[in-house]
């Protein structure tokens, strides 16, 4: 079998098994934010912390609610990297840097997890499990309870009431998150994922000479991660390593994880507004540019533009070959349009041209699907914005699912798309003029050489403030100035959208749904899909294509 027909026939086992999940997996997490209902163990976490979970909330009231838990999570995460020297279960190693610590915190709850530390290296077993492991969960469920506001915002009608940020929090992580992860953890664990409390090893080599590894509770943190959007690794080659994923099928396995949640979350959109028409119009957008995005890396990855490529049979650098050209396609595409930043392979190593594909994939937002629940909200703001430049095409009041789009919701969501951009540039460009910075870039000849130089670093801070987390191997992260911006790179990239998103999604909870007329845009058409897809594709270009144009197009075309 060819390997291209090997990618091929592996990408189209992963549609149908996400068709499958789509309609049982979309109707569930509809149930679980719907249901007037606690469970029982619900009931005792909301005993401990102190919270009603039946009052509802307005938008300033459910955001505090999320900036509270968000800022305790980075606290007691903060804490517990600078004490771990002092921990059960440290595995011997020293408590972590305060620039480090902080890089660290920011980025898992803030459902980055970029990592600027080899991770069997610095980390003990009580940080991985209590502290890294535990933020995989509630920050997916923070992004989950996000999103699940916005779509109240269309279905409710002058209430101005969002549901309760606590409710919506507990729900999503006993709900959805925990028993999938656990039949995850068991499927992985069954193909050969380790899951234990291991010490470090002396192992021997084939070659003479020995080296140390450790075991971990790599499976459990594995699932989550993945299926949390997350990305962080047990180890530090991440999902390339064999401990987090052994072989093609645990590979394949890992992919479908991360897509699940997104792509099912149209299907719940669609039940909670009553139509399940207008979800299926967002799953075609997200999935038209998720397949047009793995198309084009699968033939950028096995082209034979030279000598070394044809020996190969394609871009073989930097990629398992358990895995192969074509798995490892589909993983960086499905990793950079959610805000996932797991790796299977090497990013760095990608042909130039697939470099810029993971590059454009987070700066459209990773919105096709995107991350849990930050894919949803972030594809219905553009889809806001579609509608808008819809409307003065014809000279019409731009609507929404019964809702006006008017000054304050476009101011609203004009924030929320120019946010992330004004981060990434602002943060590339000074780090392109600072010595200390440029000389991270350990793969250039002399400070700043090069376009793929420059890629590096616009790819750090478009993983950091996108929230994706996967890196350019070839730059030092682990310095004072890149763990301090690209830490408030990531806390701002996640929480400022998440201000935008709810005081937009308070807006429209306010408003009184407008009764569809001839002259209403048919928003659940193939037609506003199309639209969506191109008001994507226009306002990243317009956004980004100089800064692409100085990395990875130069490095291409030269």
């Amino acid at each position: 079998m060819s390997p291209v027909l090997a990618g091929v026939l592996q990408l189209t086992a992963l549609v149908a098994a996400l068709a499958l999940a789509y309609r049982p997996l979309g109707d569930h997490m509809a149930a679980v934010y719907n249901s007037p209902r606690h469970l029982r163990v619900e009931k005792v976490i909301y005993r401990c912390i102190g919270a009603n979970a039946d009052a509802e909330m307005r938008w300033p009231a459910y955001l505090r609610g999320v900036l509270a838990f968000s800022a305790a999570g980075v606290l007691f995460l903060y804490l517990l990297q600078r004490v771990q020297g002092g921990l059960p279960l440290s595995l011997g190693f020293a408590s972590i840097s305060p620039d480090q610590a902080f890089n660290t915190a920011a980025s898992f709850v803030a459902n980055t997890n970029w990592q600027s530390y080899s991770g069997e290296q610095a980390m003990g077993h009580l940080v991985q499990t209590a502290g890294l492991a535990v933020q995989n969960f509630v920050s997916a469920a923070t992004g989950m309870a996000v999103a699940i506001a916005l779509v109240r915002g269309f279905a409710r009608s002058r209430t101005g009431d969002l549901g309760n940020f606590w409710a919506d929090l507990v729900r999503g992580t006993v709900r959805v998150l925990l028993p999938i992860a656990v039949v995850g953890a068991l499927v992985l664990v069954a193909c050969g994922a380790l899951q234990n409390f291991s010490g470090i090893h002396e192992v021997g080599q084939f070659m003479g000479g020995s080296q140390q590894t450790s075991g971990g509770a790599v499976a459990s943190q594995e699932v989550i991660k993945e299926l949390g959007t997350n990305g962080g690794g047990y180890f530090n080659a991440n999902s390339a390593h064999p401990f987090e994923n052994p072989d093609a099928f645990t590979n394949l396995f890992e992919i479908f994880l991360i897509l699940v949640i997104p792509f099912a979350l149209t299907r719940t959109f669609g039940k909670l507004v009553g139509n399940v028409k207008q979800g299926y119009a967002v799953l075609a957008t997200m999935g038209v540019i998720w397949l047009g995005f793995t198309a084009l890396m699968m033939w950028s990855e096995f082209a034979h533009g030279g000598p070394a490529l044809q020996a190969a049979g394609a871009a073989m650098e930097g990629k398992e070959t358990r895995f192969g050209v074509g798995s490892s396609a589909i993983f960086s595409v499905a990793t950079t349009l959610t805000s996932t930043g797991a790796v299977d392979s090497f990013h760095s190593s990608f042909t130039a041209f697939g470099g810029g594909i993971q590059l454009l994939g987070m700066m459209l937002g990773e919105i096709a699907p995107g991350g849990v629940g930050s894919g949803l909200y972030g594809m219905l703001v553009m889809a806001i914005i579609a509608v808008f430049i819809a409307g003065l095409m014809v000279g019409r009041t731009p609507e929404y699912l019964g809702k006006k789009i008017g000054t304050r919701e476009i101011k609203l969501a004009a924030c929320f798309i120019l946010v992330t951009p004004a981060l990434v540039l602002g943060f590339t460009a000074a780090s392109m003029v600072l010595p200390d910075a440029l000389a991270s870039q350990l793969n250039t000849k002399a400070l700043g050489a090069g376009a793929h130089g420059f890629s590096e670093v616009l790819y750090a801070f478009t993983s950091g403030a996108n929230n994706n987390g996967s890196a350019f191997a070839g730059l030092n992260a682990d310095t004072p100035w890149y763990n301090t911006t690209i830490g408030l790179a990531m806390l701002l990239g996640r929480f400022l959208p998440m201000v935008f998103v709810l005081a937009l999604a308070g807006s429209l909870a306010e408003q009184k749904p407008i009764p569809e007329t001839a002259g209403t845009l048919r928003t659940e058409k193939p037609l506003f899909a199309g639209l969506l897809v191109g008001t994507i594709l226009i306002i990243t270009g317009l956004t980004y294509f100089p800064a692409l144009a100085l990395g990875p197009l130069a490095e291409g075309l030269s």
